[in-house]
């Protein structure tokens, strides 16, 4: 399993704002500089953050981006769920994209919802404060 890119940039951006914890507002263009990512990739991963209640942004003279919670509160499976969906190590578990040809017959299936909860468990017990090394 590999996370995509979007994914992957997404932790990097997330890491970036949560540096400015508690300070100024930042935008997405010095989210961008600091992590070093292109300025439409971390565009793009803003409104999605945005979106997901991730970020909070605001408009005009002391606008920019913040946290939507303090960086403890959100986990590197918040991060990823915002950018990927909900996490599935396999679609037959996602009735929406479920086309698998074994469906009727597969004595798998049953079990990969207690894999997918062991996997998002994980990902939710790392913190942005332990990726941004902000702190515990």
């Amino acid at each position: 399993m590999r996370l995509s890119s979007m994914a992957d940039y997404a932790v990097v951006t997330m890491t970036a704002a949560a540096r400015h914890c508690g300070g100024a507002r930042v935008s997405a263009a010095q989210l961008a500089e600091e992590s070093g990512l292109p300025a439409p990739t971390v565009q793009k991963l803003v409104s999605r953050l945005t979106a997901a209640g991730l970020l909070r942004s605001s408009r005009g003279i002391g606008g920019g981006l913040k946290l939507a919670r303090p960086a403890a509160a959100i986990s590197l499976a918040d991060i990823v769920e915002a950018v990927e969906g909900p996490i599935a190590l396999t679609t037959c578990v996602d009735q929406e994209r479920d086309n698998c040809a074994l469906d009727a017959c597969c004595s798998v299936k049953p079990h990969w919802p207690v894999v997918n909860q062991a996997l998002r468990g994980a990902l939710a017990q790392v913190p942005l404060t332990q990726l941004a090394g902000t702190g515990r």
